[in-house]
């Protein structure tokens, strides 16, 4: 049966028989509903006086009034057309709720969301419809409930965070330090991705198909692409905080690799393997056939990734750059 919200005749209901000191749970029977259901309303609608204690209680036309401003808040991005399409906007672009909502209060729009909206809307049957959550750092189809959330505390410590990295690997005075994500594609392409790593100094990409997104699988496919480079130019890799990354423990033992992890939210802090992605996608845009690409036809992205000149690089391809650093090994 589809969920309804309570109405008004419901709330009066309630009223009139809390009023009358009737048990919740005849209360649920009366109306048809759960007496959880019930609880939750009380709960949330109860007015408190702390000066006039005698006016405090549950009232249903006020409990009325609130459930329809919340449901104007959730509805705004429906409403609103124009602001929707700049969320949506800027959630493809990468961008969290959190930062969307603070930049909107920052430039001073005349109309302004939470990012708990945001959230709202990207499950709410018209986001799942668009496929938005896929555009979410988490990338998570379902929302877990609020109080099952969780802190990833042990999955990534304090110890592995960007803080602790190395201070030579900030100022990418080293070869060897590298960046990691996935690129998601269209729903349709189901689990498959392109995981995508760039070396810090010298801007090499690497990028290969990774038919299944669960972080033993993903970790696996890691290690095995980057197996054939010398432990000395694979001494690090900076990872964002999706849970396919969960399983970094196996590349110490597995490959002599330290890893490293963004603050929640914060793609910037990783922004060489951004730039990497942003430029990837000119060759594989979301609506790519991950399963046809071969991997002769991701080497051949990566040759012409890897064969720009870059200014940054003093206008030496990545390539380049790369061998050079490769020469200083031997």
């Amino acid at each position: 049966m589809a969920h309804t919200e309570l109405d008004l005749p419901e709330r009066r209901t309630i009223e009139d028989m809390l009023n009358a000191k009737v048990p919740v749970s005849k209360i649920a029977v009366k109306i048809g509903r759960h007496r959880s259901t019930v609880y939750r309303e009380i709960k949330r609608n109860y007015f408190e006086d702390h000066e006039l204690l005698y006016l405090s209680g549950y009232y249903g036309v006020n409990a009325q009034r609130s459930a329809e401003a919340r449901r104007a808040r959730r509805r705004k991005l429906l409403r609103l057309s124009a602001l929707r399409e700049a969320v949506i906007g800027r959630l493809k672009e990468g961008w969290p709720p959190e930062q969307i909502a603070g930049r909107l209060w920052f430039e001073g729009q005349p109309i302004r969301i939470s990012h708990e909206t945001i959230y709202a809307h990207v499950y709410s049957r018209e986001g799942q419809s668009d496929a938005l959550a896929r555009y979410l750092p988490s990338r998570r189809k379902k929302r877990r409930p609020r109080y099952a959330r969780r802190p990833r505390g042990l999955v990534f410590p304090p110890d592995r965070s960007i803080h602790e990295r190395p201070e030579y690997v900030n100022t990418r005075e080293t070869f060897g330090d590298w960046e990691g994500d996935l690129m998601i594609f269209e729903r349709a392409q189901g689990t498959m991705n392109v995981a995508s790593l760039v070396e810090r100094k010298t801007r090499f990409a690497v990028l290969f198909r990774n038919d299944d997104r669960s972080t033993t699988h993903l970790m696996n496919r890691l290690m095995d692409v980057m197996a054939p480079v010398p432990q000395s130019a694979r001494r690090s890799i900076t990872f964002d905080r999706g849970i396919e990354f969960r399983n970094w423990r196996k590349l110490k033992p597995g490959m002599g690799t330290e890893a490293w992890f963004c603050d929640p939210q914060a793609p910037w802090q990783k922004g060489s393997v951004e730039n990497l992605n942003q430029r990837a996608r000119r060759y594989l845009p979301r609506d790519t056939q991950v399963a046809a690409l071969s991997n002769r036809n991701m080497k051949a992205i990566c040759d012409r990734l890897n064969g720009t000149p870059r200014k940054c690089l003093g206008w030496r391809t990545p390539t380049e750059a790369f061998r050079e650093e490769m020469m200083k090994l031997r």
